[in-house]
Parts: C-alpha cells; structure tokens; sequence
C-alpha cells in the first residue's frame, strides 16, 4: 500500500512542530536538572534564628524558620519588590530607619540575615582579645545592637530572621551581590545571582520549660546553749538569660558577672568559715536562680519553698546584677525608702568600704506594688514578703521586661574583669563588718597578698565559661552540663547543696529551633536561544 503524498505533506508540518516542542521540553528538563546537580552550595554557614516567643497569648520575634529566596542587600533600588528577597545586612551598615520601617508597616519581605562582627562570636578567642575595632567604634556597634534588639524582640516578624558572622566566604557572596544589585539587575529566578536556602521544621511549642534554682549554706558558729537560730544574709544571683537569638545570649555581664561574683564570695567566705575562731555567727546563704528574664519566676519560687521560720531569720539579701562594666559607681537598688533602719545601715556600710575601694555607691529607692506580679529587680521578690533585700548593679534605673538581659551586645568582650574584683571586694568586706561587728572601722579582712584576697584567675576562668554559654530557659535544661557544673562549684565551697526543680509560669510560651544550616548557592543564569537554552 503506497503513502498519499499529500496526506504525508500536510502531516509533516504539525508532526515536526510537536516533536520540536517535545525536544524543547526535554532540553530543558535536562539543563534544569544538571544545572540542580551541578550548583552545589558556594558555602555552608552557622546561622541562628531570632527568638520566637508568646506572652499570654500574643507571638513575638519570628514566626518562620524555613528560607529559600535570593539574596539582595540595602543596595537595592528604590521600589524593588523585596517579597521573595533575603536582604543581608553586615550590622556596621545597618540602617535603623529601614528595617523599622519594614516591621512596623508589615511591607513584604523574604527574610533577614543579619552578620555579625567576628568580636561578637563567643566560640572565636582570638576575636575576644584582639579586634580591629577601636573604643569608640565598638562601644558604637554595641549601642546599635542594643537598638536592633530592642526593636525585634517587641516586633512579631511574619518572616525569618537569622543572624551569622562575617567571614570571607559570606563577605565575597554579599560583594556579588552589591555588585548585582547597584548595577540595576537584582537576583531573581530569570537573571541567577545567590539563592539562600535553610531547610528546618516548623518550631514547634516547648511544653512545660524548667527552671532550676541551687542554693548552698556555710553555717554560722552558735555560742554554746544558744537555743535562739542565728540570722542569715542571703547572696543572690540570677545566672540565665534572654536576648534576640537564643543560641547567641551568653550574657557575659547579665548576669555572667553577678554569678561570678557570688561564686568568688562562697569560696572566700568557706575559707573564713572554715576556722571555728573566724567563723561568724551568721549564716550565709548563696542561691543562684533560674526564670530572672521572666519576672525573676525562680526566684519567686524559691522564696515560696522556704518555711517560715528560715524566711525570718534572713536579716538581709544582697542581689547581684551587672556589675562587670563600670567605672566609678555602683547603685543599692531598694523598696523600703532610704530613712528605714535597715536599709540605712546596708547602705552605710557599703558606701563606706566603698569609699576606701575610691568609687562611689549610690542607693535608688523605688517602691514596689505588693499586688502587681511584675517586679523589675530580683530584690523586689523578697521585698514583696517583707524580707530586707537591695540589689547591687551598674544600671541606674531598672530595666523593661525582657531587656538587659544577655543579648547579642552582652559579650565578654566588653566585661571589665577590674570592675567585678572591686564588686566582690566591696560586697566580701561589707558583709563580713557587719557579721563581725565592725562597721565604720577601717579595716580589709579579705586583704591583697593573703589567702583571703580575691582571686583573679579563678574569676576569669568562670567569666570565660560563662561567655560561652548559652543560657536561655527552656534550652538550658536541668541536667544540663552547665546546671551540674554550678552545683558541683557550689558543693566545693558550701553545704547542703540543694537542686529546686520548677517550672515555668504559664505567662510565657517559647519555641524551638534556633539554630540552622545556611546553604548558599549559586545560580547561574541560562539565556533562551528559540526553544533551547544554553
């Protein structure tokens, strides 16, 4: 049977057509899918989310964690649509005004990825030593954290939010794309460029978070057939904290420096203890607190447990917060106003031995409602049982919830290791005038060059953990190695070492997932030719 050549000649035409589409289709499949395998990533970045929380109901930080959108940079035109962009932005080129803008007014946005100083990296010891950075550039960077925190901390973000550190790799990206972007031809799916992809599950709710409060005791000497209970002055410290991205908060002044302090202070006071004829007739107790972000919910907790009779026997607690940074004074943060007897004497005390040491100590009265649950100092949790309490910090006026509290700017790097050895000299010497009876004498018990002088490499050595060590509730579990490792500190230089296992109030809800792998990669763009591309 032969072929019509007409029917054949009016086929071809279409057949040809169709199976040039077909090869066209397949073409491309096959470039898309050698251009998947052969855009592996340029580089592979630590990179942590910002905070993601709830008080009483209301979501705050970022609600995502997923990324996968192109990279842009605040070099981008005016007007460009940013919803499928994650802007990177090195912080010493941060513009404040931009990026409230963007929160504030909900514009669409792919993502954030903020970098860092290598200064603020807590696992780079060269950087927390040496940095390129002069006093007044960083003290500079430190004020504009302290501003971008404050602003994302109190936003609730409908996108992610990362932070990293600046390295060459990621510094060499983020030029490729200044340099896209100034020439007018942002990254998009058509014109290649960085794609920025973080695959993580959704956060999901920590249900029932911990907090674990520690106390130890160094017992008073009682005089013999004394049947009366001796007083005792409590040393506090909370040692948690809460910044902006969780897995970054080491709080190396808040409160890293309060429980340094009190660490210095048991062991000093166990070596005055130790000697039945240089043991005071008062008890010491020491409790480092868990919750002090969350309205010092630890410490509320631990005052709840205790029965009555000890509650009474406190005569006075000294609350240690932020004392690692300052020149000149110190401020007794107080409820009960100035001209109470007690406060009186705690305050002349200090601003005597305070005046040896040559600063100043300042007393800051603000009363408290006994009704209203948020308390802005730890002390204000004994006030509020009518226990004699004052706080010791460097902050002149108590800080906003949430705030203060170990963030991003918190960094060993600005720590004053001077300024905590005259923190603990000043609280060790007022302590012990007032438990030997000695008050207004001029006097040094804990003396330089004796076995009672403060130590400077045991303080550093702690300072050194603690700046490394993330320690937000719920992350900072109760078994957690750094949990054990105060417990076993305190159990070296008090007795009775107990643990307090609480847990959270309910006012506050937090979520995992903070931190991730950043897979940055390259996308080449591949021109059409007709139905092929190249």
């Amino acid at each position: 049977m032969q072929s019509n050549p007409k029917t054949m000649s009016s086929k071809n035409p279409r057949e040809r057509q169709m199976l040039e589409s077909i090869y066209s289709m397949i073409a491309l499949v096959f470039i898309l899918v050698t251009c998947v395998d052969l855009c592996d990533a340029a580089t592979v970045v630590d990179v942590y989310r910002l905070i993601q929380y709830d008080i009483s109901g209301v979501p705050f930080g970022s609600r995502f964690a997923t990324l996968n959108h192109h990279a842009g940079s605040l070099h981008s035109a005016p007007g460009v649509d940013l919803s499928r962009t994650v802007l990177i932005i090195p912080v010493h080129e941060l513009n404040i005004t931009f990026i409230k803008e963007y929160i504030s007014q909900r514009k669409p946005l792919g993502g954030l990825l903020f970098l860092l100083p290598q200064m603020f990296n807590f696992e780079n010891r060269e950087a927390a030593t040496e940095s390129k950075y002069q006093i007044r550039e960083k003290e500079l960077m430190k004020t504009v954290l302290v501003e971008l925190e404050r602003l994302l901390i109190h936003a609730n973000i409908p996108y992610p939010v990362y932070f990293a550190f600046e390295d060459d790799d990621i510094d060499a990206v983020l030029a490729d794309v200044k340099r896209s972007d100034v020439s007018g031809q942002p990254a998009t799916a058509t014109t290649g460029g960085y794609k920025l992809v973080v695959s993580a599950p959704e956060p999901k709710r920590i249900a029932s978070p911990s907090i674990t409060n520690i106390q130890g005791w160094l017992p008073g000497l009682k005089a013999d057939g004394d049947p009366n209970q001796l007083p005792t002055i409590a040393i506090v410290a909370s040692y948690d904290t809460f910044g902006t991205a969780p897995a970054l908060s080491v709080g190396s002044d808040s409160n890293g420096s309060g429980v340094v302090a009190l660490l210095e202070l048991a062991r000093l006071f166990s070596l005055l203890y130790s000697n039945p004829k240089t043991r005071g007739r008062y008890n010491l107790l020491f409790g480092l607190t868990s919750g002090g972000p969350y309205n010092y919910n630890g410490t509320h907790k631990w005052l709840r447990s205790f029965d009555q009779r000890l509650r009474e026997s406190i005569d006075y607690a000294i609350c240690l917060n932020s004392i690692g940074s300052w020149d000149n004074e110190l401020r007794i943060h107080v409820s009960k106003p100035p001209e109470n007897a007690f406060i009186k004497q705690i305050f002349e005390g200090f601003s005597t031995v305070a005046e040896e040491l040559g600063f100043e100590v300042g007393l800051k009265h603000k009363k408290i409602n006994i009704s209203n649950p948020r308390v802005a100092w730890e002390h204000e949790q004994f006030s509020k049982l009518r226990v004699t309490a004052a706080t010791l910090s460097e902050l002149s006026t108590a800080p906003e919830l949430l705030e203060s509290t170990g963030g991003l700017s918190d960094s060993r790097h600005f720590i004053n290791e001077t300024a905590i050895v005259r923190s603990i000299k000043l609280v060790a010497e007022s302590i012990a005038r007032h438990i030997y009876g000695c008050q207004g004498k001029s006097i040094q018990i804990f003396a330089d060059d004796t076995s009672l002088a403060v130590n400077a490499p045991y303080i550093r050595s702690w300072l050194d953990l603690l700046s490394k060590t993330p320690r937000v509730v719920p992350f900072l579990t109760k078994n957690d190695p750094f949990v054990m490792a105060l417990k076993k500190e305190l159990e070296d230089h008090t007795h009775e070492v107990n643990v307090h296992h609480e847990v959270l109030d309910g006012m506050f809800t937090l979520y995992d997932s903070t931190k991730a792998k950043l897979n940055i990669y390259q996308v080449l763009f591949i021109s059409p030719v007709g139905n092929y591309f190249f």
